[in-house]
C-alpha cells in the first residue's frame, strides 16, 4: 500500500509538472515568434515562474518615473536570494539586463525561456550549479509602455515595442556614472548589492546588413585590468565564438564602418566610455558583455541568438567562474593600492592608424547619389559577400590622470554628494574650515555643445594646464579617498578628461563664464597703459596675429585687456575640484 501511495505520489508531481510547464509557454513563443509581451503579461509570468519553482524568486529593484516596479528574477539553485550567502557558497553571479533600450525586447524574451528552462529543461538547470543569475527583463518599464508598431524604423520585428528612452526622454544607457534617473540609481544599488562577476546587456543594433545574427562588445581594448583583459579574450571569448558557430549564429565583434553604412571603408572598435553600461561595468573589474542582435534578422532569429549567447556565458562561468572570481578579487585589491595610484591612469582611448585584415561576411550593396537627398542611397542586394576589410582595432590612451591620495569637493559643489552615494563610493565630510594645497586645473579655449544631449550642454573640447593653489575649504567640504575599489569610478566622475566626466557633461559650466565686465571709458586708458608692458604687448600682438576677427572686434579687443589686467576674476576657468597627493586629511 505504501509503495501505491509513493508512485500515486510521483505520478501526480510529473502530471502537475507537464501542466505547469505547458503554462509556462511564453508570449513570445505563442506567438509563433513575432511578438513580444506587454508589461502587466512579463510581470505575470514572470510571477508564475516564481510560483511554480522555489528556485526562481521575483522582486522589483526600484520605481520608475510613472510609478511602475522594477522587476528583477533570481535564479538559484538552493533558493537564496541573499548575494552574501551565495558568495559563500562560491557559485559567481551573472546579471544580465534587457530593454534598457525597450524598442530592443530580444534579451527580455530570450532570459524569460532561459528561466523558464530553469526549471523545465535539466540540462539547462545545470548551468545553475555554479552560478546564480539574476535577470531585469525589463529595465526602462516606463519606455516599454510606449508601445507601437513604429517605434524602430530600422528593426526587422517583433510586430510592436517599445520606445529608446525612460518616460523623462532619457536615454538610461548614457546615464551610468552622473546616474541622474531613478531608474540608474536604482541600478546602482542592485549592482553594489550583488556584486556580479560578469555582466550581460541585451540590445538591437542598426548599421548595414551582413550575415551575423549578433554582434558582441567585450571591454578588451585596455580600460581593464590586464588579467580580466585576457580571461576575456583567453578563456571567454574562444568557447562562445566557437559554439556559436556551431550552434549555425556565427557572431562577430560589434564594429562601426569607417563611413556609415560603406562595408568597404574598414571597420573600427572602440573602447567604451563608462557612461555607458559595460564600459561601466569595466572601471568596476566585472567583465561586460554587449549583446546587438541584428535588426534587419527576424525577431525569431534574433532572440534564439541571444538565448544561446545567455546558455554558452553560463557554460563558461559553470567551468571558469571560480578562477574570475579571483582575478576580480585582484583587481579590486589592486585599485585601492598605492601603486595603482602612483601608475598613470588612462581616461580616453582612440584607434591608431594601424590596422590588420579581416575577413568579413557581409551583403553585396551598391550606392548611389540620391535625387531627393542628395546623399548616398545605400542598397542591400540578396547576396552575400565575403569581404578582406582593414580592422582598426589598436587602441591607445589619449589621456591620463595622476591619481591623488584624495580629491576635495568644496561644500558649494555638495550636489556630487549624492552621485558619490548613488555608485556607493567612500567620503567624508570635514567638520572644520580650512585652507590645503591642492593641485587643479586650468582650462582655455573650451567649446560648448551646440544643442542639448541629455539634456545637459556639454562641453565639447578644452585645453587644460594643472595649477596649485590654496584651496579654502569651509565645514562640510567633500573629501574622498582613493584608497578604495572605487577608485577607478570616482576618476572618471572628477577627471575632466574621462570623457563620462561631470564637468564634460556640463555640471561646472558656470565656472567658464565672465561675470565681471568694465566699460569702454575705463577700458580704453587702461589698455593703453598695459601696452607699455613689453610681455603684455606680446601677447596682445600674438593674439592679433593668430585670431584674424580679432583686430575687428572693439569689444573683443577691450575686453581682452580687461582679462589681462588685475581686476580680471582670479576663479573664473578654474576647476573647483582639488587633488591632493601627500599628507593625511581627518574629518
Amino acid at each position: 500500500m505504501k509503495q501505491f501511495y509513493l508512485l500515486c505520489n510521483m505520478l501526480f508531481a510529473v502530471t502537475t509538472l507537464f501542466s505547469q510547464n505547458n503554462k509556462l509557454i511564453t508570449f513570445f513563443e505563442k506567438s509563433n515568434y513575432l511578438e513580444t509581451p506587454r508589461y502587466d503579461s512579463t510581470i505575470s509570468f514572470c510571477k508564475q515562474l516564481a510560483k511554480v519553482s522555489a528556485i526562481i524568486h521575483y522582486a522589483s529593484f526600484g520605481e520608475s518615473p510613472e510609478g511602475r516596479e522594477l522587476p528583477l528574477l533570481i535564479a538559484d539553485k538552493d533558493k537564496l536570494t541573499n548575494p552574501e550567502l551565495i558568495k559563500k557558497t562560491g557559485r559567481a553571479i551573472l546579471l544580465i539586463q534587457a530593454c534598457i533600450h525597450a524598442g530592443e525586447p530580444d534579451g527580455k524574451d530570450a532570459g524569460l525561456m532561459l528561466f523558464r528552462d530553469f526549471i523545465a529543461n535539466p540540462e539547462i538547470s545545470k548551468l545553475l550549479n555554479n552560478v546564480t543569475v539574476v535577470f531585469i527583463p525589463i529595465y526602462s518599464v516606463d519606455g516599454h509602455e510606449r508601445f507601437s508598431a513604429y517605434n524602430r524604423i530600422n528593426q526587422n520585428g517583433p510586430k510592436e515595442m517599445g520606445w529608446r528612452t525612460n518616460a523623462n526622454n532619457l536615454n538610461l544607457n548614457r546615464d551610468y556614472i552622473k546616474a541622474e534617473a531613478p531608474e540608474t540609481k536604482a541600478w546602482l544599488t542592485l549592482f553594489n548589492k550583488w556584486n556580479p562577476d560578469f555582466f550581460i546587456d541585451c540590445h538591437v543594433t542598426d548599421g548595414a546588413d551582413y550575415i551575423y545574427p549578433l554582434t558582441y562588445g567585450l571591454e578588451i581594448n585596455g580600460n581593464m585590468d590586464s588579467k580580466l583583459t585576457n580571461w576575456q579574450k583567453n578563456t571567454y571569448l574562444p568557447y562562445v565564438t566557437n559554439a556559436m558557430e556551431k550552434a549555425n549564429y556565427p557572431i562577430f565583434p560589434y564594429v562601426s564602418f569607417r563611413e556609415w553604412h560603406d562595408i568597404e571603408s574598414g571597420l573600427e572598435s572602440w573602447v567604451t566610455p563608462p557612461l555607458l553600461s559595460q564600459g561601466y561595468t569595466a572601471i568596476a573589474n566585472c567583465p561586460g558583455l554587449l549583446i546587438e542582435t541584428h535588426m534587419l534578422k527576424d525577431y525569431k532569429t534574433r532572440v534564439f541568438a541571444t538565448y544561446k549567447m545567455l546558455v554558452y556565458t553560463l557554460e563558461v562561468l559553470n567551468n571558469s567562474g571560480k578562477e574570475l572570481m579571483q582575478l576580480e578579487q585582484a583587481a579590486n585589491d589592486f585599485s585601492s593600492t598605492e601603486k595603482f595610484r602612483k601608475t598613470p591612469f588612462p581616461l580616453s582611448f582612440e584607434y591608431s592608424k594601424d590596422s590588420v585584415f579581416i575577413d568579413f561576411k557581409g551583403k553585396e550593396f551598391t550606392k548611389e547619389i540620391s535625387d531627393l537627398s542628395g546623399g548616398l542611397w545605400f542598397k542591400f542586394g540578396s547576396d552575400y559577400k565575403d569581404y578582406k576589410l582593414p580592422y582598426f582595432n589598436n587602441l591607445k590612451p589619449t589621456s591620463f590622470a595622476q591619481l591623488p591620495e584624495y580629491y576635495i569637493v568644496p561644500r558649494q559643489y555638495a550636489f556630487i554628494e549624492e552621485i558619490l552615494k548613488s555608485h556607493n563610493i567612500k567620503y567624508f565630510k570635514i567638520n572644520y574650515d580650512t585652507t590645503l594645497s591642492a593641485n587643479t586645473y586650468k582650462f582655455k579655449n573650451v567649446t560648448l555643445g551646440t544643442s542639448s544631449n541629455e539634456g545637459h550642454q556639454k562641453v565639447q573640447s578644452f585645453e587644460m594646464n594643472i595649477i596649485t593653489l590654496n584651496l579654502k575649504l569651509i565645514y562640510g567640504s567633500i573629501v574622498i579617498p582613493m584608497n578604495q575599489e572605487k577608485s577607478k569610478i570616482i576618476a572618471h566622475l572628477l577627471e575632466p578628461k574621462s570623457p563620462a566626466s561631470l564637468l564634460q557633461w556640463g555640471y561646472f559650466n558656470s565656472i567658464f563664464e565672465q561675470k565681471e565686465y568694465g566699460e569702454s571709458y575705463v577700458l580704453e586708458p587702461l589698455a593703453i597703459e598695459m601696452l607699455k608692458d613689453s610681455s603684455i604687448k606680446s601677447s596682445y600682438e600674438k593674439e592679433v596675429k593668430n585670431n584674424p576677427n580679432f583686430p575687428k572686434d572693439s569689444y573683443a579687443i577691450l575686453n581682452w585687456f580687461y582679462t589681462h589686467s588685475k581686476y580680471k576674476d582670479e576663479q573664473q576657468n578654474i576647476y573647483p575640484i582639488g587633488k591632493v597627493f601627500n599628507g593625511k586629511i581627518s574629518n
